[in-house]
């Protein structure tokens, strides 16, 4: 039988276990909750974007070899930008796919008519502003930059990002998305990139919440009357 003072130790532990890693057992049961509530489609605000995205056939396009371009073509795309087809040549340069010329940045209206292809009609526009650097915490994180950022007037804080060099429409962001990106977070406690399983911090919650389900398993041995009367009858037999 485990002695008094052992068992007090072992209640102790389990306490301060407990109490230190309380919160984020309470953040690990919250976001679980969250993500299996919820959908993830509308996480990802395909509410607020049309279901298919018409694609406009184009006529006479120029062959790659008449580009205004000197280097080796190792990658090719066909991209639309305001009704207008454009190539995006080795994920750098846009050419116009009608007359050859190599394209500028893509301008402010541009970048609103990408994306009113992707967006619902009965959003209405709030304001557009141009990004050129993100944190790590950011939402539009590990995404292609510059870019612009479109606002739309909806309770969810809406925002649509397009991509500045190739005009390619990137994703939306809002107060759902938000909060599973902060929820997500916590759940994996990558406080940087959110996607890292092997971070220390989590190794390490990880087995202290082990030791801590073991010691309230001993706790519960040590303390159970029912335990204590077959021990007493064990050394009763001897």
């Amino acid at each position: 039988m485990v002695k008094r003072k052992t068992a007090i130790k072992i209640r102790k532990a389990h306490r301060y276990l407990g109490f230190f890693l309380g919160i984020q057992f309470l953040m690990w049961t919250i976001s679980g909750m969250y993500f299996s509530w919820t959908d993830i489609d509308e996480i990802h605000g395909d509410q607020f974007k049309k279901e298919i995205t018409e694609q406009t056939a184009f006529n006479n396009l120029i062959a790659t070899s008449e580009l205004e371009n000197e280097q080796s073509i190792k990658s090719l795309e066909l991209l639309e930008i305001d009704n207008k087809p454009y190539y995006w040549i080795n994920e750098a340069t846009l050419y116009n796919a009608l007359t050859g010329e190599k394209k500028g940045e893509l301008t402010e209206q541009e970048a609103i008519k990408v994306a009113e292809r992707y967006m619902l009609a009965d959003l209405e526009f709030d304001k557009i502003q141009r990004i050129e650097t993100v944190g790590d915490h950011h939402e539009y994180r590990g995404r292609p930059l510059p870019a612009y950022e479109i606002s739309y007037k909806t309770d969810e804080n809406l925002k649509a990002y397009v991509a500045i060099e190739n005009g390619a429409f990137q994703t939306v962001r809002h107060r759902d998305w938000r909060w599973f990106d902060f929820l997500w977070m916590t759940h994996t406690m990558d406080y940087q990139g959110r996607d890292n399983f092997n971070t220390i911090v989590l190794r390490a919650f990880s087995l202290l919440g082990l030791i801590t389900v073991l010691s309230g398993f001993l706790l519960w041995y040590t303390s159970s009357p029912t335990v204590r009367k077959i021990n007493k009858k064990t050394k009763t037999k001897k």
